[in-house]
């Protein structure tokens, strides 16, 4: 009888043990099918510009007039100098408390303003995400006195990891402002990996907007935010390839071309030449393949001072220190019409963002 008694519990244990893990297989299962069934892409748009040609005192463009752009990938308002980041690395997957999100978006627009750049090309601006509690940081980065238009990049599912703090659903995109009218704007798509890496690297885009210049002249700003998390980096080369594609279209047709953004490469072509080395290697901070501007009217502007160079990029694997990988993957790209004055970043020490500002002082000629 004892013994009859211990395999009946040994039974029911084993069926308890069966049943809890076919509902394990199905949970998951489930959710695996609503990644793949939510996943999307949000396709070529035509954009609206938020005061498109009706600021008080907007100007065109004018000719030989000094103007400053500037660049900011703003790592959705959480990297401060403390965070790390768990795709790279990290262990923190929201910004650390909804209070630090609003001084830290305060503090990223403070360091904007003082730039006193005309244009603004700003990546990683949430408008709803689980990581940034839902807050719509474009409130926080728009300045009364600019004309804005935003471009949302991707749309993501909901990611449950980490477990203890699941990073949730991501909205994100680029954010360009400027003190001249836009008169129109676009969301282009962005090819990317057509494999299981897209759910990581979600969707990618550039927009595209039109300013007027001084008698009867275009000038065309692009904003973009290239590829990060993919399996060798070739894919924001072939990105970067069909941007570059499109400006060489508008040179053609006459018009002045600017693009500002994260390329997610080593802009400087081995960026420890310049900030130390490091035993670590990334997908995303390969350098630019060679060639990839022969015979283009585009060329690429990437910001350094050999004397004082200072990185734009801190690899976010934990809390910012000496030793840390950096490079610089910010800069720009204009078109031979296009005077560049100069090109820098602007040492903030990754208190704000993963990111430093760069900018970028041009004239049209």
């Amino acid at each position: 009888m004892k013994k009859t008694a211990e395999k009946s519990k040994a039974r029911l244990a084993l069926r308890v043990c069966l049943i809890v893990l076919a509902a394990l297989v199905v949970v998951v299962g489930a959710y695996v099918a609503y990644v793949f069934i939510a996943y999307h892409r949000i396709g070529d748009q035509t954009l609206t510009p938020d005061r498109p040609g009706t600021l008080p005192g907007a100007a065109a463009v004018q000719m030989h007039q000094p103007y400053t752009a500037v660049s900011y990938n703003v790592g959705f308002g959480a990297y401060e100098a403390d965070y790390g980041f768990f795709m790279d690395g990290g262990t923190q997957s929201w910004a650390w408390s909804r209070e630090r999100l609003d001084a830290n978006l305060k503090n990223i627009a403070a360091v904007l303003a003082q730039q006193q750049a005309e244009i603004w090309l700003l990546q990683e601006v949430d408008i709803g995400s689980t990581r940034t509690y839902h807050v719509d940081e474009r409130a926080y980065l728009q300045p009364a006195g600019k004309a804005c238009v935003f471009a949302q990049n991707y749309d993501s599912p909901f990611l449950f990891y980490p477990l203890l703090q699941p990073h949730g659903r991501s909205r994100s995109g680029i954010m360009t402002l400027a003190d001249f009218p836009i008169t129109a704007a676009q969301r282009i798509e962005l090819p990317i990996e057509s494999g299981l890496t897209k759910l990581l690297d979600l969707d990618r885009c550039y927009s595209k907007c039109r300013l007027p210049v001084e008698a009867g002249g275009e000038l065309v700003l692009y904003n973009f935010h290239l590829s990060a998390y993919t399996s060798d980096g070739t894919i924001a080369t072939e990105q970067l390839i069909l941007l570059l594609d499109d400006m060489e279209r508008e040179c053609a047709a006459g018009r002045y071309c600017i693009a500002g953004g994260d390329f997610n490469k080593d802009l400087l072509g081995d960026s420890s030449e310049y900030f130390g080395r490091s035993d670590q290697t990334y997908t995303w901070a390969q350098p630019i393949p060679p060639g990839t501007f022969d015979g283009r009217r585009v060329r690429l502007i990437a910001p350094l001072d050999t004397e004082h160079p200072v990185p734009s990029c801190r690899n976010a694997d934990g809390p910012y220190h000496p030793g840390q990988f950096v490079v610089t993957p910010d800069g720009f790209l204009v078109s031979d019409t296009v005077q560049v004055l100069a090109c820098t970043v602007v040492d903030t020490g990754f208190a704000y963002s993963d990111h430093n500002p760069v900018t970028l002082q041009f004239q049209l000629n």
